[in-house]
């Protein structure tokens, strides 16, 4: 059961480090249309805008609940990388564990 259970974590892992992306390039997105730099006129930028809201937009949500106003600050992204942070660290020690108590 063990080697069937470390190429899942593993897959897991990879699913998170492509997620903490989409999170980054999502903050960087608002932070461009919020100072005027990228156009959400154009087409191709406001699907891309929205795909990337649409993605991160569940995960966040909850997040900025919780959060007190800060004004005009949204830290709710990097809450998410650090605890997207911490399930990966966790993962990882599944996998240690998972391959040393299979041999």
């Amino acid at each position: 059961m063990n080697n069937f259970l470390v190429p899942v974590v593993e897959v897991a892992i990879v699913l998170i480090n492509i997620y903490w992306w989409v999170v980054i390039l999502a903050a960087i997105a608002s932070w461009l249309i919020a100072f005027g730099v990228i156009n959400t006129h154009n087409r191709g930028v406001a699907r891309v805008v929205d795909i990337l809201y649409r993605l991160t937009e569940p995960a966040l949500a909850p997040i900025q609940r919780i959060l007190p106003n800060l004004g005009g600050i949204d830290i709710s992204p990097v809450i998410l990388l650090v605890i997207l942070y911490f399930i990966e660290r966790e993962l990882d020690e599944l996998i240690f564990y998972l391959m040393s108590t299979s041999s």
